[in-house]
């Protein structure tokens, strides 16, 4: 994919794990050699799961250096906070009109969070019109999402038709960029890997944490002389993600031989995950200290975001009315 306008941002709602990185983080920073690349760090919507202030004020910022980090480049890409571009807040009320209650309830999201015990506020409930407004006001065409994210982009595509229909063609109508292994990843539990559900790989923890944790991978009954299943395993699957193709090959060939263990691939996990991330872990020391220059590149970054945002709000300010004077 070439020469597209992409948009995806993460939550600043804590420690970055291999779910947001190997779900959407990594799809991002690879696609921003080729692309006009729109990166954010989404803290209104960190306001449903956070109300402490110090804690969200750190959050974001630590966000962004784990996407520095991580290889974001600030001079290939554009990286802001959302609550820079107040104008988002503006287009989430004007879209709310074109979405029905009903498309709202419907939304499995909402509905598992619920489940798992989240407060069921209208923040949570009305997160899908301020994920459009994020998308809509910077005409993005393509966003890469979970697989747990696609409904939401449904309700986007459908506001964009409903609001269409009546002020012409003004929105762009985005796509979804999901890819096969990353669209979900799962947690050490075999769920989808999630800070609610206490079950990630964080990716900046130390090694002793990381250790513990990988080796709480939930595993099946298999017997040392039997074949161990791959399909909605997670070891195998988490695994997987650091892994080429050969590599993917090689390994569940090793799983379906009699006679592997489950702690000797949970040892090599540890390893490879601790290598894989070794550079990142050394930037992230340089990066956080100095808490001027990250502020000054999402500075940097809203000013520029800005200058996209500005004509499209102005359009559909005038389309609606809501621009009275000219």
């Amino acid at each position: 994919m070439k020469n597209k306008r992409i948009l995806s941002g993460i939550q600043p709602s804590g420690k970055v794990h291999i779910g947001n990185y190997f779900g959407m983080m990594k799809q991002m920073i690879d696609l921003q050699n080729d692309n006009e690349l729109l990166c954010f760090i989404p803290n209104y919507h960190a306001l449903t799961s956070q109300n402490f202030g110090e804690n969200l004020s750190y959050n974001t910022l630590d966000t962004a250096a784990n996407f520095l980090s991580l290889g974001l480049n600030p001079d290939k890409s554009i990286f802001w906070v959302q609550s820079d571009i107040p104008e988002v807040a503006e287009l989430n009320w004007i879209l709310s009109n074109f979405v029905s209650v009903s498309s709202l309830e419907r939304s499995t999201s909402y509905k598992d969070k619920i489940s798992k015990g989240l407060k069921p506020n209208h923040g949570l409930f009305s997160y899908p019109i301020l994920m459009a407004a994020d998308i809509l006001l910077f005409g993005a065409e393509v966003v890469p999402v979970g697989k747990d994210q696609k409904q939401h982009l449904e309700i986007t595509r459908d506001i964009v038709s409903k609001f269409n229909s009546v002020f012409g063609d003004l929105l762009i109508k985005p796509k979804p960029l999901i890819t096969e292994l990353t669209g979900l990843v799962l947690g050490t539990d075999g769920q989808k890997m999630s800070k609610s559900y206490n079950n990630c790989l964080e990716i900046f923890c130390d090694k002793d944490e990381l250790s513990k944790k990988i080796m709480r991978i939930k595993t099946d009954n298999s017997q040392l002389d039997q074949p161990k299943k791959t399909v909605g395993n997670p070891l195998f699957e988490i695994y997987c993600l650091f892994l080429n193709e050969k590599e993917k090959i090689d390994l569940e060939k090793r799983f379906k031989t009699p006679g592997l263990r489950y702690s000797d691939i949970k040892n090599e996990l540890i390893e490879t995950f601790w290598s894989y991330f070794s550079l990142a872990r050394e930037r992230k020391k340089t990066i956080f200290s100095d808490k001027d220059l990250i502020i000054k590149i999402l500075k940097d970054g809203s000013k520029k975001a800005k200058e996209l945002s500005s004509p499209i709000i102005n359009r559909i300010r005038k389309k609606t009315g809501l621009n009275y004077l000219n």
